[in-house]
């Protein structure tokens, strides 16, 4: 069962407090654009669930935007057309209504995934994209020295691929994503060489896991941070991360080619 949140956030997320900023720092990257925009092959008609602001819609297709919060719906630009409403769980379209569907970033938000997947699986002809990251792996990134609540708090939300498979009822494949070092899309891992970026309020509020932890944990958090950034022992560490052209993280995008009969 969804919990509505004022805005209509259906997730364990409000993203009617923490969604303000989102669209600042959570912009489509190109390069993950065109693996997304590949992997939906010749559809004509796409549904994207769970659309936040419009990251990673194609703009040379028919899609329709399906985002229950209201912050989130606001920020979506002009040229996108105007979402819908509605959550994952239950969605207003009729059986085998699109070409394909797509999800990102998203499904770790959904109260019941194997009803939301269902349901993409459901109104869709041809392939379901889902870009999500495997919660096996959220804790070897490098920020898991420093804000562990904060990674080990991703890895509790995001679900298995193994539950991802059983939601679609089908065998899916699992893409590695290369998360390029200037990345557009500000998730934790996008600033996998860029360290100083987690010191803005703003970069860390659009990411969802880092609401979960209380202001003063933050805090203790980035302050450490930013000292071993400044006296350089997180160079020290990391430092050639700071020229390596991408970063293979957690990352996935999955995709569902469909039942038999699809």
């Amino acid at each position: 069962m969804s919990v509505r949140h004022i805005d209509g956030s259906a997730g364990d997320a409000n993203y009617g407090t923490i969604g303000k900023s989102y669209s600042s720092y959570r912009q489509p990257d190109p390069r993950i654009a065109a693996v997304i925009n590949d992997a939906l092959g010749n559809a004509g008609t796409v549904l994207n669930v769970g659309a936040g602001a419009g990251s990673y819609e194609p703009t040379n297709r028919d899609v329709t935007a399906v985002e229950p919060s209201a912050s989130m719906r606001a920020q979506r630009p002009a040229h996108l057309s105007v979402a819908i409403d509605a959550v994952a769980e239950n969605l207003p379209f009729p059986d085998k209504h699109f070409d394909a569907a797509m999800g990102t970033f998203t499904i770790h938000q959904w109260p019941d995934l194997k009803a939301g997947l269902g349901e993409m699986r459901r109104v869709t002809r041809g392939p379901v994209l889902i870009l999500t990251c495997d919660p096996n792996e959220v804790q070897s990134f490098w920020l898991n020295d420093y804000a562990p609540d904060v990674l080990s708090t991703e890895a509790r939300r995001y679900p298995s691929m193994a539950a991802i498979r059983e939601g679609f009822g089908a065998e899916i494949d699992i893409l590695p994503m290369p998360i390029p070092l200037d990345c557009r899309d500000g998730f934790n891992e996008a600033y996998y060489g860029r360290p100083e970026m987690l010191l803005e309020d703003g970069a860390r509020l659009s990411c969802s896991a880092w609401s979960f932890v209380t202001p003063e944990v933050a805090k203790g958090y980035i302050d450490r941070l930013r000292t071993e950034i400044e006296d350089g022992r997180w160079d020290e560490k990391y430092g050639e991360l700071r020229t390596q052209p991408e970063f293979h993280g957690s990352l996935y995008l999955v995709i569902s080619r469909g039942m038999t009969g699809n």
